[in-house]
């Protein structure tokens, strides 16, 4: 597709034939940005339903549950749904965490990140806003999937702020000011949340609004 993350060179960004170079080669030969687009949308709904339904909210978040998420969402979809991915990836110009390293930075963002910052069934709303800021923001940096890494941040923080007793959480104000949420998100780089915790205050406030 057209705003897919570069990562020529490798299986993973191999495109569909058919789909002009639009499309990532899938399971379902689908050659269209707008149905794999939709097909994408349709299963991320469907699993998030399951998921609210069946997780249980005083649960560790862990990066198995992530891997699984992944691939129950996009399993029918992507070969690869569901495992690290083996490529070097960047976006207008920023690299995110080099392939090689993936793992053990997922590791450690198991170990000290998602361990320490879950589940928030017992944080105050300053902690809650401080733990989905950093997950988020180190989730992203490490992109660990060839794919969806965006959608699945949010299904994190979702999930996170539900453990709290906060509604599903709409996200339109990152939407609305994606600009602010880039800058947030480079921020990280320094270990700087406050910027992410900026974002998602206005999150919180037009989630429950």
């Amino acid at each position: 597709m057209t705003d897919k993350y570069d990562a020529s060179g490798s299986p993973e960004g191999q495109s569909e034939p058919g789909s002009d170079g639009l499309v990532l080669a899938n399971k379902l030969g689908i050659t269209s940005v707008e149905e794999v687009e939709n097909y994408e949308y349709d299963a991320l709904l469907v699993l998030e339903n399951t998921l609210f339904d069946e997780f249980e909210f005083d649960k560790k978040i862990t990066t198995k549950d992530l891997c699984d998420w992944h691939k129950r969402w996009l399993g029918d979809l992507y070969k690869w749904a569901g495992n690290y991915r083996s490529v070097n990836m960047s976006k207008n110009d920023f690299q995110f965490a080099v392939a090689h390293q993936v793992q053990r930075l997922m590791d450690d963002f198991d170990d000290e990140v998602l361990s320490v910052l879950t589940p928030c069934n017992t944080m105050n709303q300053t902690q809650l806003i401080q733990a989905l800021a950093k997950v988020h923001v180190e989730f992203i940096l490490i992109h660990p999937f060839r794919d969806g890494n965006g959608r699945l941040g949010r299904l994190i923080m979702t999930v996170m702020a539900l453990q709290a007793g906060q509604p599903v959480l709409d996200f339109t104000y990152i939407e609305e000011n994606k600009e602010e949420y880039i800058l947030a998100i480079h921020a990280g780089m320094g270990m700087n949340y406050g910027h992410m915790e900026t974002v998602v205050t206005n999150v919180l406030k037009s989630s429950r609004d």
